[in-house]
């Protein structure tokens, strides 16, 4: 995806299908994936960018490990 707000569509299109075909597994991943989105989106509006899975991670989780950045 080019950006955060084309992933944002995608997933919810595939939300509708994963739960027209009863896949309840699917749709779970997939509005966990949607609302970790949604949030990175709130917390970064002027980044368009479809950000990657460690990057909304390290939104959610700043004090996690492998999230920390170190200045030289």
């Amino acid at each position: 995806m080019k950006s955060i707000d084309e992933h944002i569509k995608k997933d919810q299109t595939d939300i509708k299908a994963a739960q027209a075909a009863g896949d309840d597994a699917k749709v779970r991943h997939l509005t966990d994936e949607l609302h970790s989105l949604e949030e990175y989106k709130e917390h970064h509006p002027e980044d368009s960018h479809d950000p990657t899975s460690l990057e909304l991670y390290c939104d959610a989780n700043p004090e996690a490990e492998e999230c920390r950045v170190y200045d030289d």
